[in-house]
């Protein structure tokens, strides 16, 4: 669906909602006194009625989107136009409504550049000050990398590399607390290649002695970056809670 077309969609779904808030307080009295459901016995009038609620669901969410972006149009000349389009009496000819409407494309189009960019300037900014208050925190260590880690618990045994496959139990969770995966409640310890993961586990992993558990603060560069998945934003800040149970040796070749 083109963006022309939903802007005029929701011109649409503007004009029917005025329409209808401008009849309802005529109607009130007369609504008000006949049963809710009256004539919905009939399949024409179900019918109808079903198509009204199904607008009436799009026009909301039309709405609440526009909203979103500061677009507020005004309510007495949508009525305006309903009641010229109805009389024939329209004061735009069909080329200005036809300008009027690119221009109004335009203008959400540029609205949604400008709320995205927003949002994503203050993801980085909400990264970059977590990031920045986490490494002054005590047992924190920072690798050139950017990847900060502390050490819960130091194992004796051997550190994987690259080319290892190994076994582990783990627990990440966002900024905010929201855990997003998660090996224990699983109730199995997962396996995979020490470079078939996010760079921030692959440098991670290989800082970790056997039996070792670390707690790593991964920033979005060693993680997902730009990309969001499931749970996980954009410039997202990953915490996770590793432990390495075993080192399997060696991890399958790549097929890439």
């Amino acid at each position: 669906m083109s963006s022309i077309f939903k802007v005029t969609m929701l011109a649409i779904s503007l004009v029917f909602m005025a329409y209808c808030g401008a009849v309802q307080s005529e109607e009130k009295k007369a609504v008000a006194s006949v049963p809710a459901k009256k004539g919905l016995n009939k399949p024409i009038n179900k019918q109808s009625y079903s198509l009204g609620v199904s607008f009436g669901e799009y026009l909301k969410r039309a709405l609440d989107e526009n909203k979103k972006v500061d677009i507020n149009l005004s309510t007495e000349f949508v009525l305006q136009g309903v009641r010229d389009a109805l009389s024939g009496d329209k004061k735009l000819s069909k080329v200005e409504i036809e300008a009027v409407m690119k221009s109004l494309d335009k203008l959400t189009r540029r609205k949604h550049t400008e709320l995205a960019e927003a949002k994503k300037q203050q993801a980085i900014k909400l990264e970059k000050d977590y990031m920045a208050k986490n490494a002054i925190k005590e047992g924190v260590n920072v690798t050139a990398s950017g990847l900060q880690f502390k050490v819960l618990v130091l194992g004796n045994g051997a550190k994987p590399t690259r080319s290892d496959r190994v076994k582990v139990h783990y627990r990440g969770t966002l900024m905010d607390g929201t855990q997003f995966d998660s090996s224990y409640k699983r109730k199995e310890a997962a396996e995979f290649g020490v470079s078939q993961v996010i760079k921030g586990w692959t440098e991670g992993l290989q800082l970790m002695p056997v039996g070792s558990k670390f707690s790593f603060t991964i920033p979005s560069a060693l993680g997902y970056g730009k990309r969001a998945t499931g749970k996980i934003k954009a410039h997202s800040v990953l915490l996770f809670d590793v432990e390495l149970l075993e080192i399997i040796t060696p991890a399958p070749i790549s097929q890439q």
